[in-house]
C-alpha cells in the first residue's frame, strides 16, 4: 500500500485546527489505513491527519499492541505530571524533554462508529496528548520551555534555509550528505 508524505515544521497545514469527521465512510477508512502504513513506514507511534495534509480530526497510533484509529478525539481530563523525551515525525531528527500530564481521559469514536473512552497513563497518555495537539494545530515546539523553544526555532530556521534543491524535507542534511 502506498504511503503519504508527512508535512514538516513550517508547513501552515500543521498550525490549523482540524474539523470533526461528520461521517465515517469508506474514504475515512481508506485514509486511516494509509495513515497507519505511513506511520509504520516513518517509523512512528502516532500520526494525525493534518500531518499528511488532511484537515480532519482523526489520528492513528500504535503503542506496541497493534495500530488503532481514534476519530474526533477529545481529552476530557488530565492529572499528574511526567517529563519525557518527545520527538515528532513533523520535526524529524529532533527531540526534547517535555513536561505533560501523566494521565489523561480520552473520548472519541472508532472506525466502527462505536464510542471510545480510554483512561491512559504515561506513554499512551503522551501519545494521545501529542496527537490531539496536532489536531488542534499545536506542534510540540510550542510545548517547550522558552529557552528550548528559542533554540529549537533557531535550529529549525537554519535547517529550512540550508535545504538542498530537490530535497524539501532536508533528508540530505539529516543524513549528512
Amino acid at each position: 500500500m502506498p504511503t503519504l508524505p508527512i508535512r514538516t515544521y513550517g508547513d501552515p497545514v500543521l498550525t490549523n485546527e482540524t474539523t470533526n469527521v461528520d461521517e465515517i465512510d469508506s474514504r475515512i477508512a481508506a485514509l486511516a489505513q494509509v495513515m497507519i502504513e505511513t506511520m509504520i513506514d516513518a517509523p512512528g507511534v502516532g500520526l494525525a491527519a493534518n500531518q499528511v495534509g488532511v484537515q480532519k480530526r482523526l489520528f492513528v497510533y500504535d503503542k506496541g499492541d497493534g495500530p488503532k484509529v481514534i476519530i474526533n478525539p477529545v481529552i476530557v481530563e488530565t492529572s499528574g505530571e511526567w517529563v519525557y523525551e518527545e520527538g515528532c515525525l513533523s520535526v524529524p531528527g529532533l527531540s526534547w524533554e517535555i513536561v505533560r500530564p501523566n494521565a489523561v481521559h480520552l473520548r472519541g469514536v472508532g472506525l466502527d462508529g462505536q464510542a471510545i473512552d480510554i483512561e491512559a497513563e504515561e506513554y499512551e497518555a503522551r501519545i494521545f496528548q501529542h496527537e490531539v495537539d496536532h489536531l488542534d494545530g499545536v506542534l510540540l515546539v510550542e510545548r517547550l520551555t522558552d529557552d528550548q523553544r528559542r533554540d529549537a526555532k533557531r535550529l529549525l530556521r537554519r535547517r529550512r534555509l540550508s535545504l538542498a534543491p530537490g530535497d524539501p524535507d532536508g533528508l540530505r542534511q539529516l543524513l549528512g550528505d
